[in-house]
């Protein structure tokens, strides 16, 4: 009864399937179904009483997220020793404050309801991996205690696989700079990024790139890329600065409404390089895409 036992919401069963395959767990049973009215069925089928527990989960959608709330909840109540909850990837995550008057806090409400999951007898903790911002983890109250888990080592390792020996590590703006720079600064490269001069409303333009991309490979990074606009403007910015292969590294791959076509037929990137974070990530079965699994540093940081 050492083995940690190991949950997984239905939307993270791949990732529990990759963690198990690499880490010694024994696996947690469940059973779920649905009511004819859509309401869901689930009941703990695997002993809980004093063992220590992994539960892997995200908030990528409101039914995910309760899924969650509602199995950590009850794994506690029947009698586990110890919770740990693996966040992948914590949705809203861009949603961590307000900028318009009356607009709601999402990262803050999502962190309340689970820390809202009954302490159990060892207590709980979350682990979230690059998150958008900061300041969330602090957003995690009561007797829930957040881990931040940086990425930083896989992003690495695309980087110099794809950089070469001379290669800048960019970000698509000054928003993103301070963590991109870290990362060259660790790879002893130059660090790059886009200056952009706000014109009116969402319309802004390119003011300057800090950096001499002239002739050289680009990697650039971003921690979430949701629908690919952004990065597509980027690459294109660098590419009209005379970079030549560009390479795109995100941590939090969502691409919605297409994005991964849309960055593969702009033209501008050679390769994109992403993890297995989000749902959205499996079965991608093209040569343009890498997907590298969290699965060895989840099992490394529990």
């Amino acid at each position: 009864m050492n083995q940690k036992l190991l949950f997984a919401i239905k939307d993270y069963e791949y990732l529990a399937e990759k963690v198990m395959a690499r880490g010694t767990f024994e696996k947690g049973n469940l059973s779920v179904s649905n009511f004819t009215d859509g309401e869901r069925y689930q009941r703990i089928l695997s002993p809980i009483e004093n063992r220590h527990v992994v539960l892997i989960g995200g908030t990528v959608t409101d039914q995910a997220t309760l899924e969650l709330y509602d199995l950590a909840s009850s794994l506690v109540s029947y009698g586990a020793n110890s919770l740990t909850l693996v966040i992948p990837y914590f949705g809203y995550s861009t949603m961590e404050r307000a900028v318009l008057s009356g607009e709601i806090v999402t990262a803050k409400t999502r962190a309340r309801l689970l820390s809202a999951i009954p302490k159990s007898n060892r207590g709980n903790k979350v682990l979230l991996f690059d998150l958008h911002s900061e300041g969330i983890q602090y957003y995690f109250e009561h007797d829930l205690y957040p881990v931040h888990v940086y990425c930083k080592d896989i992003v690495i390792k695309a980087a110099l696989k794809y950089g070469g020996d001379n290669f800048v590590m960019a970000s698509t703006d000054a928003g993103r700079a301070k963590w991109v720079e870290s990362l060259a600064n660790d790879m002893g490269v130059n660090a790059a990024f886009i200056l952009k001069r706000r014109l009116k409303g969402d319309h802004t333009e390119v003011s300057a790139i800090n950096a001499d991309v002239a002739g050289k490979t680009v990697v650039i990074y971003d921690d979430m890329i949701r629908s690919g606009g952004s990065i597509v403007n980027a690459a294109k910015t660098y590419k009209d600065a005379g970079a030549g292969d560009i390479y795109v590294i995100t941590t939090h791959g969502l691409f919605v409404n297409d994005g991964i076509n849309k960055l593969k037929n702009s033209g501008y990137i050679k390769k994109l390089i992403c993890t297995d974070s989000h749902f959205n990530m499996q079965g991608i079965d093209d040569d343009f895409v890498e997907v590298n699994s969290l699965a060895e540093l989840i099992c490394s940081v529990i």
